[in-house]
This record gives structure tokens, C-alpha cells and sequence, in this order.
């Protein structure tokens, strides 16, 4: 009788049971869950035209909607999350806009394993910024209305200012010093 209490709170756990209940099972498992997210992600990730429509798109979207004062980096990031169900209003005619935003501005699409990103260069970003990520045939901006040049101009006519002004005839600045060429010979204690 002793026997049957022993083994009567015990159940048999099928094999595919005891792997799971293990470590090495739920790493194994979890591995091969990744091994097919990364799979995935592989084969849906968004064909250069796609992305750059999107991201033209959502520049587009960007000059349309700087219109009010931006708070800050949370206020750009809540529009780039709306613009990826948004598209920008086509009866608003900035053609002028988009003219000097491809004037000034260079948009180039990085393909890279998994995911494919998008920069933009232009004078300020010489090297390019990150505007977009696309992966999982989705498109995500990143771009604020900053990285963005629409128009080129001097900030300030600094050329015509001189540096340094040439004192005039009544102001005494001193005399010169003789100062005489120098020769290092060494050490002099040595």
C-alpha cells in the first residue's frame, strides 16, 4: 500500500514534456522561435522602390505638417509612428518644397540582411542621417523636420568684416621688440 502513495502523486511526463520543462528545452525552443522570426524578417524585408516611395511619402508628411512649433523629441516621434498608416495629402501643392528638398538633399537606401535602412545627405549631415528603417514589409520614419534642408543661404556676410582693425594714426600700440632668431644648442647644463 506504501508503494501505490509513493507513486501516486507522480505522473508520467511524456519526452517532448521533459524537454520542455528543461533549461536546455526552453533555450532550444526560444532559439528556434528567433532562428524563425530572423527567417522571416529575411524574406519580407521591403524592396528598395517600396522604401523609397514610403520615405518620400513620409517627407513629404514631414514639410506638410511643420506648420506648428514643434515641442520636442517626443512630438517627432509620435508623428513618425502616425505616418506609417498615414500618407501625405496629395491637394496641398508643395511642389516648390519637394523641388528644393531634391535641390538640396540626397535620400539613399542601405540594403542589409535583415532589415534595410534609409539616409539622407545633405550639407548639414554630409555623412548622412538615419531617416528610416524598414523591415517586415513595413516602413518606419525617423526623419524630423532639422535633418532637412529647403533652402541655402549665408548666415551672416562674416567676409566683408575685417578681423583684426588697423589702429589709427592717434592710438599708440608701442614699439616692436628685437626679437632675434633662436637655435637650440641643447642642453646647457650638460
Amino acid at each position: 500500500m506504501q508503494e501505490d502513495n509513493k507513486n501516486s502523486y507522480r505522473t508520467k511526463e511524456s519526452l517532448f514534456q521533459e524537454f520542455y520543462h528543461s533549461c536546455l528545452g526552453k533555450i532550444v525552443i526560444f532559439l528556434v522561435f528567433v532562428g524563425v522570426l530572423l527567417l522571416i524578417a529575411l524574406f519580407t524585408k521591403p524592396s528598395n522602390e517600396k522604401m523609397e516611395k514610403e520615405m518620400m511619402d513620409n517627407i513629404r508628411q514631414c514639410i506638410q505638417d511643420n506648420d506648428s512649433i514643434k515641442g520636442d523629441g517626443i512630438d517627432d516621434a509620435v508623428a513618425n509612428f502616425t505616418r506609417i498608416f498615414t500618407e501625405a495629402d496629395t491637394t496641398i501643392n508643395d511642389k516648390e518644397a519637394m523641388e528644393a528638398f531634391e535641390k538640396y538633399n540626397k535620400l539613399e537606401i542601405y540594403r542589409h540582411p535583415l532589415y534595410v535602412t534609409a539616409r539622407l545627405r545633405n550639407n548639414l549631415n554630409p555623412e548622412g542621417i538615419r531617416v528610416g528603417v524598414g523591415f517586415y514589409k513595413m516602413v518606419i520614419p525617423t526623419i524630423k523636420y532639422s535633418d532637412i534642408i529647403l533652402f541655402v543661404s549665408t548666415i551672416k556676410n562674416y567676409n566683408k568684416e575685417r578681423l583684426i582693425e588697423p589702429p589709427t594714426q592717434d592710438e599708440y600700440v608701442g614699439e616692436n621688440p628685437n626679437v632675434k632668431e633662436y637655435h637650440y644648442l641643447g642642453d646647457p647644463d650638460q
